[in-house]
């Protein structure tokens, strides 16, 4: 049976001709079908309309309805949403999303109890200037090389406008587990800091367990390059590159957890694709919204990546990232350890800290810049570290004393009576 259209096939005067030849016994009922190439069903029903009327008979296709008719209110529904794409989003330069996204538009119809199908969408962005071809997506032929969940933790930052009407960017910090693509930490901030990296690193560790590898970029907050980093303290001739571990490297030292560097963007192409659909979802919300604070913005990220982890398909594993994190635990395919404290540490904070280096005076007391501190139960001229551990809660921050790989005692300061440590 031939799927085009009779109409389009043949003409009136030819399926006439084979429908009468059929009525004056010329033909089998069998062999007119198989000249018409159509159903038994559809030809009994052209034979009966010939017999009523030969010359009034036609197989010309009319509709008496127009076929997916939407409401002109569902036209207007439709236009505004591609309107608001354009005006707050598409034409916005400082935007990272620089396409149309006609599924979320579906769907935020879909919220409103309108019910319409992304090709509809996507012939009204055509027909009123709402369109633009996205770029060839990029083959990505290159198989997931973990085969473990905590073998490998890749950690990165991106700084975007996320919610246009605040006129502000933030900072998004996010670490994705490797083999299973499930988003272990994310979070936005208004500067990007150490100490929230740092943190990154406990929130993971602490919940999930130590992995064998972090796989950042070449951030000066991740790793010391020497002709890079030319205001560094460290910048001189006796110290080069992965001379000096960064504070965010000295906590995964601690934490017995190694780190592999991106050598390139592209090497980041397994977080930067999540970041992307991320920012898609996130800027439109804002939008929509009207989102300008940054707390309302960390609500409808975490609603997002508990979308990302827990409800799609990743595109490359085929699974969604929370099952495949779990299969995974469950047949024992993990690299995560347990984090222990080792004897000479007190708590967590001794680990998950910044840190700084001070000389004893001879009134036992060291400086940072200008807040002096007296030091208990070290002498004059020795050697000390401080491990300190910010509050934004309290807004203070408590000073750890170690000396010689022992704890002498802490103390707890305002953080913005320590400039020189940027919290």
């Amino acid at each position: 049976m031939n799927k085009q259209q009779l109409h389009k096939r043949l003409t009136v005067e030819q399926v006439k001709n084979i429908i009468a030849k059929y009525q004056s016994d010329e033909l089998r009922a069998k062999d007119a079908i198989n000249y018409l190439e159509i159903g038994r069903t559809r030809f009994y029903q052209l034979a009966a309309k010939y017999e009523i009327d030969p010359t009034a008979f036609t197989i010309e296709y009319s509709r008496e309805t127009p076929n997916n008719r939407i409401s002109q209110e569902t036209e207007n529904d439709i236009l505004a949403e591609l309107k608001t794409e354009k005006e707050k989003i598409i034409d916005n330069p400082d935007v990272p999303t620089k396409h149309y996204n006609y599924s979320y538009i579906q769907n935020i119809l879909k919220d409103k109890k309108v019910k319409v199908s992304v090709p509809t969408i996507i012939r009204r962005a055509r027909d009123n200037g709402y369109y633009k071809e996205k770029p060839k997506k990029k083959i990505h032929d290159r198989e997931v090389i973990t085969n473990y969940v905590g073998e490998l933790l890749q950690h990165d930052s991106s700084h975007h406008l996320f919610a246009p009407d605040g006129k502000v960017k933030w900072y998004l910090i996010t670490t994705i587990d490797d083999y299973s693509r499930k988003m272990l930490f994310a979070d936005f901030y208004l500067r990007e800091r150490t100490w929230w990296h740092i943190f990154a690193v406990q929130s993971v560790v602490l919940k999930y367990g130590v992995p064998l590898k972090y796989y950042p970029d070449q951030h000066s907050t991740f790793r010391y390059v020497k002709d890079r980093d030319k205001h560094s303290p460290w910048n001189n001739f006796t110290k080069f590159t992965d001379d000096v571990d960064p504070q965010w490297k000295q906590v995964l030292l601690d934490c017995k957890s190694g780190v592999t560097y991106a050598l390139s963007a592209q090497a980041k192409g397994k977080v930067e694709r999540p970041y992307q659909w991320l920012q898609d979802h996130i800027v439109r919300t804002c939008v929509r919204e009207g989102v300008t604070d940054i707390e309302v913005g960390r609500r409808i990220l975490q609603d997002e990546v508990k979308n990302y982890n827990s409800k799609r398909v990743h595109s490359t594993t085929k699974e969604i990232p929370d099952i495949r994190f779990r299969n995974a635990i469950k047949n024992d395919r993990t690299m995560f350890r347990e984090f222990k404290l080792e004897s000479q540490f007190q708590s967590a904070k001794d680990i998950f800290c910044l840190r700084a280096a001070r000389t004893v005076d001879a009134y036992r007391k060291i400086s940072l810049k200008g807040l002096e501190l007296k030091v208990p139960g070290v002498m004059p001229k020795q050697d000390i570290e401080l491990r300190m551990v910010p509050d934004f809660k309290t807004g203070l921050v408590e000073i750890r004393f170690w000396h010689n790989g022992r704890f002498v005692g802490f103390q707890k300061v305002k953080i913005t009576d320590l400039p020189i440590v940027q919290f």
